[in-house]
């Protein structure tokens, strides 16, 4: 039986600064700052084989750096479907994390803004068990149309479809009702709290799940330190508490989730199970620098990259 793990996303370049106090204005601020790849299906893709899933990545990267980025992946157990942007360079985000482990976001979305139909063939499904598409690859028309292509197959092939709706930011820009229309035929959605009230209109949590469970069939509501809740068909079905533990860097937090639940479910856990992996994940994540699983550096270290 198919049990891989399709993750259709971004990849990306995250330069992250951790800094202590207020971002001064005109004038410099300190920083600890780190080179990390990232980029929410690349993250998803590498805590998933981290977690011992097989799973794949279609993905755009970019002249710059796509060596680097592929190679990243490899060492984490992905194997990459990573088109070589020759004209544009790869994403590129710059976190600015305070003494909290919040992040806020300056994005150039580069190659993987050009995510598009032409990098996509119905064969990437052979042996496809999930669909994961990280919401990222919506927002933009040419990875839009893949997103619908991708989608379509694999409900034609009986493939199961999740969609992370990726940030409040560009998800309201794109527009709530057309996002609800586009990712319809996901039957599972994994939403932070901000998106979920976002698209429900509702601040309690568990009635935003309630209600977008009864539009896509399984909503898991990712609730941060407090943990998370699983609503199927209009009902509550499982809810995993918060785990304590030191919090560095949400970076990736919500795709390390992500992952932790999806694997679980590969490997044929209930609801209960997989939410309590999906909580161990994000709390393994946010006591790191970047969104990705460590594999031998210290978090005070910054990855080479090389370009030439």
């Amino acid at each position: 039986m198919s049990a891989g793990l399709l993750v259709v996303g971004d990849i990306v370049t995250d330069v992250v600064a951790l800094h202590s106090g207020p971002v001064a204005s005109g004038t410099d601020t300190d920083a600890d700052i780190s080179l990390r790849p990232g980029g929410s299906g690349a993250n998803t893709a590498a805590w998933a084989a981290h977690f011992g899933a097989d799973v794949r990545l279609l993905a755009r990267a970019g002249y710059d750096s796509s060596g680097w980025h592929i190679s990243e992946l490899v060492k984490t157990g992905v194997h990459p479907l990573v088109t070589v942007d020759a004209d544009h360079p790869t994403a590129v985000v710059i976190a600015m994390v305070d003494l909290t482990g919040e992040r806020s976001m300056l994005t150039n979305r580069g190659a993987g803004g050009r995510l598009s139909p032409d990098d996509w063939s119905p064969e990437i499904l052979d042996g496809v068990a999930h669909l994961h598409l990280s919401a990222y690859t919506f927002f933009a028309e040419p990875g839009l149309m893949l997103a619908r292509r991708a989608m379509a197959d694999a409900v034609e092939r009986g493939i199961t479809v999740s969609v992370d709706p990726a940030s409040t930011g560009p998800l309201e820009s794109f527009g709530i009702d057309r996002f609800l229309s586009e990712s319809s035929p996901a039957g599972l959605i994994i939403p932070n709290q901000d998106e979920a009230r976002l698209l429900t209109g509702s601040d309690d949590p568990e009635h935003a799940a309630l209600e977008l469970s009864e539009r896509y069939g399984t909503a898991v509501v990712k609730l941060g330190a407090r943990g998370a809740l699983v609503a199927s068909a209009g009902r509550v079905v499982a809810r995993a508490a918060g785990m304590a533990g030191e919090v560095v860097d949400s970076t990736g937090a919500g795709d390390a989730f992500a992952a932790g639940y999806l694997t679980a479910r590969l490997k044929g856990a209930g609801d209960q199970r997989a939410v309590e992996s999906g909580v161990a994940a994000g709390a393994e994540c946010v006591a790191l620098v970047g969104g990705r699983p460590r594999y031998g550096l210290t978090t005070k270290h910054l990855y080479p990259i090389h370009t030439d």
